[in-house]
């Protein structure tokens, strides 16, 4: 009887305690008996971009992504989308699967369920977990068979290298469809640069002012050269003959032949025919670097264009795998010593709080 009287007496004064064996009896025969087990398959991926020789200007960082990790992350979202749920479902009924397999705390408790509960039970079942330090992508599957574990697993790798490749070539097709739309608009102004100094030439009877005004220069340079022989020589001959001689007369003559030739150069260079030679090569000069960077721009454009065909035609990305799917041979999920051990450590510590809360309490009633 007095054992009968310390439980009451116990019950009465700690009846926490008591809740908290209580709860982890029944949770540690629940990991220890009745949770059924879980296959788990796994498969770690890098995500590779194949590389062609690129032209100088092309459009590849565009279609092909600037970073791998970030590719990775994408990967990821869609691995663990309501889209790749679908996919699941359709090719290995994924509600089947849970709904009939599995304890009545574990399993998928309405196989009828909608999409936003399935998948928030998808997402208990499949963990994709990026290492940012290596650069991979871990996946992990979660189910009641070992085929079907494994199955899952090779489908979300294939899956998810068919959905960044699409992404990558709808992407290509777009930016050559853009592409295209600019090459029509480049050629039409590459056409129209061209015909523009046609007929500047025809109009002004040059073919090349800038070469007219260089020839020009080069004339008068020459014939200041002989300006200056001229001048020279007249002074020689001052020295011991008077100006009115017949050879002053003559190399006075040539000299000012020569300095009216020059002017009339100088003048043609300046202005001939009332029209400005160095406004006119100006003006050819000018539209010769637009025909010159319309026919540069064109060419880009025309090499970006093939460039880009390439791209939306090949594998932008491809799934390497550095471990293939594993075929679970034995089940590894629950944990069952761990998740027993957590739920006792957290139980003891929540109902020592509380204990120490009822004294308190009771500290202050007396």
């Amino acid at each position: 009887m007095a054992s009968k009287d310390q439980i009451k007496s116990v019950l009465k004064k700690q009846p926490q305690w008591v809740l908290a064996c209580v709860a982890i009896l029944l949770v540690a025969f629940y990991w220890a008996l009745w949770a059924e087990d879980r296959y788990v398959s796994r498969a770690t991926v890098v995500l590779e971009s194949p590389q062609l020789a690129q032209p100088e200007i092309s459009f590849s960082s565009i279609l092909t992504g600037t970073s791998s990790d970030t590719d990775l992350l994408l990967l990821r979202e869609y691995l663990l989308s309501v889209d790749m749920l679908k996919q699941i479902q359709e090719q290995l009924d994924f509600r089947f699967h849970y709904s009939e397999h599995g304890d009545v705390f574990a399993r998928l408790r309405d196989a009828d369920a909608p999409i936003e509960s399935l998948h928030e039970y998808y997402q208990k079942r499949v963990s994709v977990e990026m290492d940012e330090y290596s650069g991979v992508l871990n996946i992990e599957v979660q189910a009641y068979t070992p085929e079907f574990a494994h199955q899952m697993v090779q489908l979300l790798l294939d899956a998810g290298e068919r959905h960044m490749n699409d992404m990558g070539q709808r992407l290509a097709e777009e930016q050559m469809r853009f592409l295209e739309t600019q090459l029509d608009r480049l050629n039409e102004r590459l056409k129209e640069a061209r015909t523009d100094l046609l007929e500047f030439q025809n109009r002004e009877g040059l073919v090349s002012p800038t070469q007219t005004v260089e020839s020009i220069n080069q004339v008068v340079a020459m014939l200041e050269g002989n300006l200056a022989q001229l001048q020279a020589q007249r002074k020689a001959i001052s020295s011991y003959q008077s100006n009115r001689s017949a050879d002053m007369q003559r190399v006075q003559s040539e000299i000012d032949a020569m300095r009216e030739q020059i002017q009339k150069q100088r003048d043609r260079l300046a202005q001939a025919t009332g029209e400005s030679l160095n406004r006119v090569s100006s003006e050819y000069k000018t539209l010769e670097l637009q025909a010159q960077f319309a026919q540069e721009t064109y060419s880009s454009a025309l090499s970006a264009l093939e460039n880009t065909r390439l791209e939306a035609a090949r594998k932008l990305k491809q799934v390497s795998v550095l471990q293939s799917p594993l075929m679970p041979e034995y089940p590894t999920k629950p944990d069952r010593l761990y998740n027993t051990t957590v739920f006792a450590l957290v139980t003891i510590f929540l109902a020592f709080i509380l204990s120490m809360l009822v004294l308190i309490i009771r500290d202050h009633r007396d």
